[in-house]
C-alpha cells in the first residue's frame, strides 16, 4: 500500500525547520565572507564594526536558527525576532549614513521568511485568517442603498487607495532606493511604458469597481462587499480584474520612477493577494453564493483572460 501523505500541518512545519536549516547555513556563510571579502563586508555593514555585530549576531541569528531548525521553538522565537530587530536597525542606520544598503535588503528578506517559518513551526500553517478579522472581516453592504450611493463610496475608496499604494508608499521606497545606493539603471523607454501600462489599468480598475458597485450593490471593500455576483462587464473575462489592474499598475508607477524595488514592491503584492488573501475571498463568496459562484469559478480564470 501507498503510505499517507502527511498532514499539511505536519509538512509546513518540516518545511519552517527546513528554512531555519538554511538560514543558518547562509548566516555563516555571509559571516566568513564578511571577514574574509572588504567588499562584501562594506556592501552589508558599511562601516559598522564586524566583531561586535557578530558578537550577537552568531548566537542570537545563526545558532539560533540552527537550534530552531533541530526543532527548538524557543530558539525559532529569538531567531525571528532577532532578525526583524537587525532589520529595523539595519533600515535606520542605513537611511541615515547612505551605508550598508545591500545588507538591509537581505535582512528585511530574511525577517520575512524567518516570521513565516516561525507560523510555520509554531502553528503548522500561515495564520491568513488574521487579515479579514476586525474592521476587514467580510460582511456584506447596506443592500436597501441606492447604486448611486455604492459607486460614490467606491470612488472614495479607490482615491484613497490609490493615494496610498500608487502614490505615497512607491515615492517612500523610491527614495530609500535611491537613498540606499541599491538603485539599478533602467532603460530609457521605461517611464513611457510604464505610464502605458498605468493609464491602461487604471482604466481597468475603474470599470471593475464601478461595474461591481453598480452591478452588485456593494463595494470592493470586505467591510461592504457586494450583495449580488458580478459576473458584467471586466468580470466576463477575468474572474479578478481589479487584482489585475492594481498589480499592473504598481509595475507601472515602478517603471515610472525608474525603482526596480517598486516593481518588486508590486510583484510581492501580487504573491501575496493570490496566496493569502484570494482564498479567503472565494472561500466567502462560495459560502455566500453556492454553486453560483462555483461555476463562474470554473468558467472564468483568476488572471490570464478568456477570449
Amino acid at each position: 500500500m501507498t503510505p499517507a501523505a502527511p498532514p499539511a500541518g505536519t509538512q509546513l512545519h518540516r518545511w519552517g525547520r527546513a528554512y531555519f536549516a538554511t538560514q543558518a547555513i547562509s548566516g555563516l556563510a555571509w559571516w566568513i565572507a564578511v571577514f574574509l571579502s572588504p567588499a562584501v563586508r562594506t556592501a552589508t555593514l558599511g562601516s559598522l564594526d564586524p566583531i561586535a555585530v557578530a558578537a550577537l549576531d552568531v548566537p542570537l541569528f545563526v545558532l539560533g536558527s540552527a537550534m530552531a531548525a533541530l526543532g527548538v521553538k524557543a530558539a525559532a522565537v529569538v531567531a525571528s525576532g532577532w532578525t526583524a530587530l537587525v532589520a529595523a536597525a539595519l533600515a535606520l542606520y542605513a537611511t541615515i549614513t547612505t551605508e550598508a544598503g545591500l545588507g538591509v535588503l537581505m535582512m528585511i528578506a530574511a525577517a520575512a521568511c524567518s516570521g513565516l517559518a516561525l507560523c510555520f513551526v509554531l502553528l503548522g500553517r500561515a495564520p491568513t485568517e488574521w487579515i479579514i478579522r476586525g474592521p476587514f472581516a467580510f460582511r456584506s453592504a447596506a443592500a436597501n442603498r441606492p447604486a448611486t450611493t455604492h459607486v460614490s463610496a467606491t470612488i472614495g475608496q479607490m482615491i484613497l487607495f490609490w493615494g496610498f499604494f500608487l502614490v505615497a508608499v512607491p515615492l517612500l521606497i523610491s527614495w530609500l532606493e535611491i537613498r540606499w545606493l541599491v538603485s539599478l539603471p533602467v532603460p530609457p523607454f521605461a517611464a513611457t511604458a510604464g505610464a502605458t501600462l498605468l493609464v491602461l489599468a487604471s482604466v481597468l480598475g475603474v470599470a471593475s469597481a464601478v461595474t461591481m458597485a453598480s452591478r452588485g450593490s456593494g463595494t470592493p471593500l470586505p467591510s461592504a462587499m457586494p450583495n449580488r455576483l458580478v459576473v458584467a462587464g471586466p468580470y466576463r473575462w477575468v474572474r479578478n480584474p481589479m487584482a489585475v489592474a492594481g498589480i499592473t499598475q504598481g509595475v507601472g508607477v515602478g517603471l515610472i520612477l525608474g525603482s526596480w524595488l517598486v516593481v518588486a514592491y508590486a510583484m510581492i503584492g501580487s504573491l501575496l493577494w493570490n496566496y493569502a488573501v484570494r482564498p479567503l475571498e472565494e472561500a466567502d463568496l462560495e459560502k455566500r453564493f453556492g454553486t453560483e459562484f462555483q461555476q463562474y469559478r470554473d468558467t472564468v480564470r483568476c488572471w490570464i483572460p478568456r477570449v
